[in-house]
């Protein structure tokens, strides 16, 4: 009786060991998981991208493909859409746009406004650079055209930057980006006539958005950018990619969000107005007009 005793005792501290020892094994697993989620989880974008401000356009803002302020005044938008050289302007609200014609058939991808000219890129890395003053005409006169300025590839991406009058051109696909696995970018000064001269390049590897967003094998195929006036931040779109990348002042990137929902058709514009708020245009679809969408900045 007494052996049977002993042996019962032994079980039961067996038993109660065992228990233990898992609940300590769950306890790490928890606080690894937690650890896990709160070095993945983003809380630092001052937008809420599930919950913008919609702004239908017009029908011949179907197709709409680029966004721009004049000195982020947000009062009036400036807009083009991808196979007409129309340089559209309306307010938000407006139900019309009125438009200046400044090319032929094309496919123009981005405009960017900088010392009161407009400049319009194609596929094709051209330019047109025209007055901005001249917006209240049927044709714009004296528009001038830029070529050979960038290497051969698809280009998509145009920004301005007012503070140091630079112009950036960022490739959407090319056979040297492919092969790099980077997406590159070239910056030029503008002289706010028709020069450009080259003032760097910059680039976006795969590698670095693959492990910030957790998707492997990632060809990313940015459709627009704008940089942050508050932070000097560059905020590259990717309709392909369904995909936000944030980067620093040198394209060194920082952060990559997803473009989930319903919200984002097809995200080809982007914008940012002097409150900072941002602003991102998407093409239509079968159910939808083209549209931008308004995200304030938080407070």
């Amino acid at each position: 009786m007494k052996n049977y005793k002993l042996y019962i005792a032994s079980g039961f501290a067996a038993l109660m060991m065992a228990v233990l020892c898992i609940s300590c094994f769950n306890e790490k697993h928890d606080d690894k998981a937690s650890d896990e989620a709160a070095t993945t989880e983003k809380t630092d974008l001052p937008y809420d991208l599930n919950n913008p401000v919609k702004y239908n356009m017009p029908q011949n803002l179907f197709e709409i493909s680029g966004i721009a302020f004049n000195n982020g005044d947000a009062k009036q938008v400036f807009a083009i859409q991808d196979e007409d050289g129309d340089l559209f302007y309306l307010g938000m609200d407006d139900k019309d746009s009125k438009y200046v014609k400044f090319g032929g058939k094309g496919d123009y991808e981005d405009v960017a406004i900088l010392k009161n000219k407009v400049i319009v890129l194609k596929s094709n890395g051209e330019l047109h650079i025209f007055p901005l003053s001249e917006i209240s005409k049927d044709e714009a006169e004296n528009v001038i055209k830029v070529k050979d300025l960038v290497p051969k590839a698809e280009y998509e991406g145009l920004a301005a930057d007012e503070k140091t009058g630079k112009v950036y051109i960022l490739t959407k696909a090319s056979k040297a980006d492919d092969k790099n696995k980077t997406t590159s970018i070239y910056a030029f000064d503008f002289d706010g006539n028709s020069s450009l001269k080259p003032a760097g390049e910059f680039s976006l590897p795969y590698g670095d958005i693959e492990k910030l967003s957790g998707e492997g094998k990632v060809k990313f195929k940015p459709s627009a950018l704008a940089k942050n006036p508050a932070t000097n931040e560059w905020f590259i779109l990717s309709s392909v990619n369904k995909m936000l990348v944030i980067a620093n002042a040198d394209f060194k990137i920082k952060a990559t969000y997803p473009l989930k929902g319903g919200n984002f058709n097809q995200p080809e514009g982007i914008a940012f107005d002097k409150d900072n708020n941002l602003y991102i245009s998407n093409e239509g679809g079968t159910l939808a007009s083209g549209d931008i969408l308004q995200f304030k900045l938080k407070k």
